[in-house]
């Protein structure tokens, strides 16, 4: 798979990854691998965020370990005041297993309604 043709597709994962899939390493280079979430977890709205109408999306890198557990996850962007809820959320995640671990980026988006 070329470089450009990775890139989109990483792109086109993590656009809607509320929707499951995160892109996967697989034990080549050339191999991607698709994980399935089972399961999901919202972040709880900071208190503080409502009240100064914080909104936007916070960006997770996660590392699924092969049992589909969260095995890492670190903020990479987003509103600090959002970025722990959405961390703590994200570890809670489960994914489907896999022969290898894998990683990718999960979007938490946050707006008030």
């Amino acid at each position: 798979m070329s470089q450009r043709t990775a890139t989109a597709l990483l792109i086109l994962l993590t656009a809607c990854p509320m929707m499951g899939p995160i892109p996967a390493r697989g034990q080549t280079q050339n191999e991607e691998i698709v994980r399935r979430a089972k399961t999901k977890v919202q972040p709880v709205y900071p208190e503080l965020a409502r009240k100064m109408n914080i909104t936007g999306t916070v960006k997770i890198e996660v590392v699924v370990a092969p049992n589909g557990t969260v095995k890492d996850a670190r903020i990479v962007g987003g509103h600090p005041v959002l970025a722990t809820a959405a961390l703590d959320a994200a570890r809670k995640w489960r994914f489907e297993p896999a022969p290898s671990e894998s990683s990718g980026i999960i979007d938490f988006k946050f707006e008030l309604r």
